[in-house]
């Protein structure tokens, strides 16, 4: 079974052995460190006003040599070595012959618990975006750590401040105190298509700055579990521990990504499979982070799940595109403007989207205070709800988020709700329904992914109360119906067919 591996740092200790050995491990510290506000002018670069994709980038250059490309951009790839001195526990043997009875006492008496002082260091990579110093880098590479230190291809290694983060997308500022740096430019990933070849450079391992070579293999990846806000390029282009941070680049030497994680199978090395942040998002985020130290994003207060073909039907939409509105925060942004559980969003200020993960990427770019005019179908038909945003919440929670039993068509097995069974559910005050005791296997409801101690909330749009009601709903219902499922806090719709 494949896993995910980000937030790659390579420790290293005072001996080469703990170095081997820390060299495959995912790094997860969690360490707090308050970011340097930036007290300079913002200098970040703007991105490419290209327009359309450009074939030059997906082709190897006539002279069959990547090296004049290379040459200009690899020395605005930096290495970033990292340290936290940390408290350490260890047990210990008393020095021999002193020992609580005095000296000479054998062995010096019974092992003791005693805490030293230790420092730990990493090693990542990082891209210099202006000639004043600033440096973009990901957040896991820095995070926590009290001295950073960049070393230059010039062979000069400077101090670093931090001057903001953002782990929701793995994007940090540095900078430096230098003047006329080789500041790369900037791509527009936007552009960027599957089958055009990049080069991956970085430090991994922390043996040196190398360069691969790769295409990409698909753009827009999400749902993998790394970030909050996934948009990330893939490319089989080698990445391993310690590329976190640096450069991805077109055959014209601009950068469309940030290096970012690997998919492993076991030995934690490259696979083929690499995850860049692209150049477009990271950009939003780090000329925040410049301007003012952090990252501020719209917030629509709605929860949403995506679509499939089945559950396009039931919501009457000709496609499966979109996100269904699955819960609303009351008083939140959407609750003032309307908007319902059960709509579904399929649009945004004139533009389509595909998922939810589109939307909710989108939403969030968006500064607080403004107004969004979302395209939303409700019981068939499409209407238009503006919307003014707010700032997403600092704690980063989103809203979501007995023998009268009987067997229903479909596989479903259901009871009462009683005021205990909601209790141990831990359901929210008021939530009406029948409770899921019993799922066949290969049933269209388990097909569906119900389980027991889900709660059903509504069959076809209509709430029910009753076992009873229930299964008059369902007898009614044709050869696909559609449920909204409480489980736990999480409420979502879900599709049973015949």
């Amino acid at each position: 079974m494949p896993y995910l591996v980000g937030r790659r740092r390579v420790w290293v200790l005072s001996s080469v052995a703990a170095l081997i050995l820390i060299l495959g491990l995912t790094f997860g510290a969690n360490w707090v460190h308050q970011p340097v506000q930036a007290k300079t002018t913002p200098s970040v670069p703007a991105l490419s006003t290209a327009v359309g994709h450009d074939a030059a980038a997906a082709v190897i250059p006539a002279s069959g040599t990547f090296a004049p490309t290379v040459k200009q951009v690899a020395p605005a790839v930096v290495s970033i070595t990292v340290s936290k001195v940390e408290k350490v526990s260890q047990r210990n043997m008393p020095f021999p012959f002193f020992g609580p009875e005095g000296f000479g006492a054998p062995f010096g008496g019974p092992p003791f618990e005693e805490d030293t002082e230790q420092r730990r260091q990493g090693a990542g990579s990082g891209v210099i975006i202006s000639d004043d110093g600033y440096i973009v880098t990901n957040h896991h590479v820095i995070d926590g750590a009290d001295k950073i230190s960049v070393h230059l291809s010039d062979r000069r290694t400077l101090e670093a401040k931090l001057v903001g983060t953002d782990a929701k997308t793995d994007i940090a500022v540095l900078r430096v105190e230098a003047r006329d740096l080789p500041a790369l430019p900037f791509g527009n990933s936007d552009n960027v298509e599957i089958g055009d070849i990049v080069l991956a450079i970085g430090n991994p391992f922390g043996i040196g700055q190398t360069v691969t070579m790769g295409i990409v293999g698909a753009t827009g990846r999400g749902n993998l579990g790394i970030e909050d806000y996934e948009d990330f390029i893939q490319t089989d282009a080698a990445i391993n521990p310690g590329n976190s941070g640096g450069a991805l680049v077109n055959a014209r030497g601009e950068l469309i990504g940030i290096n970012t994680a690997i998919l492993a199978r076991g030995g934690g090395g490259n696979q083929g499979v690499g995850f860049a942040v692209p150049v477009n998002l990271a950009h939003h985020v780090m000329t925040q982070l410049v301007a003012t130290g952090r990252v501020a994003r719209g917030y629509l207060g709605v929860g949403i799940q995506d679509l499939d073909p089945k559950m396009a039907e039931a919501f009457e939409l000709q496609e499966a595109r979109g996100a269904v509105v699955r819960s609303v925060q009351p008083g939140g942004p959407a609750a003032e403007a309307g908007l319902k559980q059960g709509d579904v969003i399929v649009g945004m200020n004139g533009e389509s989207f595909h998922d939810s993960r589109e939307l909710r990427l989108n939403v969030a770019a968006q500064p607080p205070g403004s107004t969004v005019k979302l395209a939303v179908v409700r019981n068939g038909a499409e209407q238009m709800f503006p919307v003014k945003l707010v700032e997403f919440p600092e704690d980063g929670t989103e809203p979501e988020r007995s023998s009268n039993a009987g067997t229903a068509p479909r596989g479903l097995s259901v009871d009462k709700l009683t005021p205990a069974v909601a209790r141990q559910l831990n359901l929210p005050a008021g939530t009406q329904g029948v409770v899921v005791v019993n799922v066949k296997p290969g049933s269209a409801a388990d097909e569906a992914g119900l389980r027991s101690g889900d709660v059903i909330r509504e069959v076809a749009r209509q709430p029910v109360t009753s076992v009873a009601e229930f299964r008059q709903k369902m007898g009614e219902a044709g050869d696909s119906v559609l449920l909204l499922v409480q489980r736990g806090d999480n409420p979502f719709f879900a599709v049973l067919a015949t």
